[in-house]
């Protein structure tokens, strides 16, 4: 009866745990990362063209506070100025070389920044005698400076209208 007993009870298997993913599981979570990936690209290219904005902006307002610096310390007298120059530098190398004022020498500009736009220090230049919306520089002085890149900013003006 015994061995009759043992012949009829089926044999006990041991449970295997469910340790790893299924086809299933694997792919929706593929699809997951790939939806979240794809939703951040755009985020940070926005953020890196934000920055770059930013970093031009500075730039912009760095030489322009030099050429404004520079005119001020003209207009006090403070070193010799050339006839028809109005004050203002004859260009940006001038800036960062500098000036001798009293045989002192008057610096505005460490170095001439770089474009985040363009990637390189060749700035569009307006002289007091150009027009406001001029893309030549007449070589006079240096008025005003701008970027040369042809891109829109986030905000939707012309990177060269800043």
């Amino acid at each position: 009866m015994k061995l009759r007993a043992q012949l009829s009870e089926k044999p006990v298997r041991p449970r295997v745990s469910g340790g790893g993913f299924t086809l299933i599981e694997l792919i929706v979570a593929t699809a997951i990362l790939v939806i979240l990936t794809s939703l951040a690209i755009p985020l940070a290219r926005v953020t890196i063209k934000r920055e770059r904005e930013h970093e031009l902006r500075q730039d912009l307002w760095m030489m322009r506070d030099a050429i404004d610096r520079y005119k001020d310390a003209a207009d006090r007298g403070a070193f010799q100025i050339k006839v028809g120059s109005e004050g203002y530098p004859p260009d940006l190398d001038t800036l960062v070389k500098g000036v001798d004022a009293n045989g002192k020498k008057i610096r505005f500009l460490r170095r001439i920044p770089t474009d985040p736009m363009t990637g390189n220090t060749d700035w569009g230049l307006r002289s007091m005698q150009d027009d406001p919306d001029s893309d030549s520089w007449g070589g006079q002085n240096v008025f005003d400076v701008y970027t040369k890149s042809q891109g829109t900013g986030l905000d939707g003006t012309q990177y060269k209208d800043w």
